[in-house]
Parts: structure tokens; C-alpha cells; sequence
């Protein structure tokens, strides 16, 4: 994993939570097969190393819906004891 690439990554995307998700779930696409949004710097180049640099070029990104997680909050609240 290249830490210069983590580093644009977490300039982008600031909740390392939020990051970590993003990137499993890209390097898993990229293992079954989807393209890459970036040409890879070489045929052996690491995946994870792919997705951190289509989020560091902003070609990925995520969507935080407040309004949903609010509602989900609330809904689990009205079950606790």
C-alpha cells in the first residue's frame, strides 16, 4: 500500500471509516472483475492501490444521506430497553 496514495485519499474522503469502507469495497468490484476507472501504472499494480488513487482523483466518492441515518437512529431507539 503506498502512503503517499492514502494520504490524497484521506484529503479527500476525511472519515478513515468511511475510507476503509470505500476502498474494500472497490478492491472487492476490481477482484470480480470491473474495469478501473484509472489505467493501472502496470499489470501487477496492487488493487488497493487502484482504488485509493480513482478516490484521490475524485473519480470516486460517497453520498452521506443524514436525513436516513437520522431516521434509522431514531427507529432503533423506540427498541431499546
Amino acid at each position: 500500500m503506498n502512503q503517499e496514495l492514502v494520504a490524497k485519499a484521506k484529503a479527500k474522503i476525511t472519515s478513515i471509516p468511511v475510507l476503509v469502507n470505500m476502498v474494500s469495497l472497490r478492491v472487492k468490484q476490481l477482484n470480480t472483475g470491473m474495469r478501473p476507472l484509472v489505467m493501472p501504472k502496470s499489470p501487477d499494480e496492487d488493487k488497493m492501490d487502484i482504488a485509493l488513487r480513482e478516490i484521490a482523483e475524485g473519480l470516486l466518492t460517497y453520498e452521506n444521506d443524514t436525513a436516513a441515518v437520522a431516521k434509522d437512529e431514531e427507529a432503533h431507539s423506540k427498541w431499546s430497553v
